[in-house]
């Protein structure tokens, strides 16, 4: 199992760089694999770059950016959904169940159709505030109607309602047209503007918080025969279930408030995955973050280049995609059964 692992890792990773380097060089404008090698190695100090400022700016500064920004969402979205689903024991769980999405989706259109903040506040920050406020509710509900499972799925849908509803509330009374169709494509995930500092802040907390998660790969494995057992094995039910649906919930948040609400990512890819790696967490969970990140990477180069020159919302192509694969994946599971 530990070589099968390896070798899933290992192709998983090779599958992925060469993914990022074919999508960099797919839109409107031509570029070669070899133009993208030739920006990348200049740009690490390995070399000179032999190529034209404008064509090395379409690589470095619009395309490779956007790109890997695609392969970390969708690693993080992934990784967060194969943990909620093990930790809340419901396989229809996803990063966005504690109501993240729905917190974020009402913060950025506070800064954008509100003017809260007095633009002091950019969209990110103020969907990353609306995302922590909305979790913060979600863990308030769930500790005091008793701090079960279910409470906190039941919690998390209440804020995801309430903050739908305020969303929708602020954009039909205070939001132009144009402000609210803007506001519509971020809502409906977008990588849009990717620049390198939303790359380096959710990478930096992607490993963190999948470091977090590999180290209570065991105590997921002893969830899945439910709280009271994996408290008869000394798991420390409530503390291992904060830790880690804090470590999701800021993992979702700055996934959230960079590239906005992509859908199906988180929900589909563990159990695709599990058909791979078996219910182990040790092994599923970084094969799913590979997977997750191959998944996006290539969705979003559908969404910029499919109706080219428009471009289609990122989260509108993962839910064309996910909902077929899901029913297959359920037609699968069914006649295993």
């Amino acid at each position: 199992m530990t070589t099968r692992l390896l070798l899933l890792i290992a192709g998983g990773l090779a599958a992925l760089v060469a993914s990022i380097a074919v999508a960099v060089t797919i839109g409107p404008a031509d570029i070669s694999t070899s133009d993208v090698w030739a920006a990348v190695t200049a740009h690490l100090g390995l070399g000179e770059s032999t190529l034209p400022p404008l064509r090395d700016g379409i690589v470095w500064n619009l395309r490779m950016p956007r790109t890997l920004l695609a392969a970390v969402c969708g690693a993080g979205l992934a990784l967060c959904g194969a943990v909620m689903q093990s930790l809340l024991r419901n396989p229809l769980a996803d990063p966005f169940v504690l109501g993240v999405s729905s917190g974020a989706s009402t913060g950025a259109v506070a800064v954008v159709v509100l003017g809260v903040g007095g633009g002091a506040v950019s969209l990110s920050a103020g969907a990353f505030i609306g995302a922590l406020l909305s979790f913060g509710l979600v863990l308030m509900l769930s500790h005091s109607l008793g701090g079960s499972t279910d409470r906190v799925v039941l919690s998390g849908v209440a804020a995801m309602q309430l903050f739908s509803a305020l969303t929708s509330f602020t954009v039909l009374t205070s939001a132009d047209a144009d402000t609210t169709r803007a506001v519509l494509f971020w809502l409906l995930g977008s990588l849009t503007g990717a620049g390198w500092t939303d790359v380096l802040l959710c990478a930096v907390v992607l490993a963190a918080v999948l470091l977090v998660c590999l180290g209570h790969a065991r105590t997921l494995d002893a969830f899945a025969f439910g709280e009271e057992a994996a408290a008869a094995l000394g798991v420390r039910v409530a503390r291992t279930r904060l830790v880690l649906l804090c470590a999701t919930a800021l993992l979702t948040a700055t996934l959230v408030s960079s590239a906005g609400a992509i859908g199906f990512v988180g929900l589909v890819l563990p159990h695709a995955t599990r058909a791979l790696t078996g219910s182990g967490h040790a092994r599923l969970l970084p094969v799913t973050a590979l997977a997750g990140a191959i998944f996006l990477v290539w969705a979003d180069t559908a969404a910029r280049t499919v109706i080219d020159p428009q471009e289609v919302p990122v989260g509108v192509v993962t839910s064309l995609i996910g909902v077929p694969a899901f029913v297959a994946v359920l037609h699968r599971g069914r006649r295993k059964t």
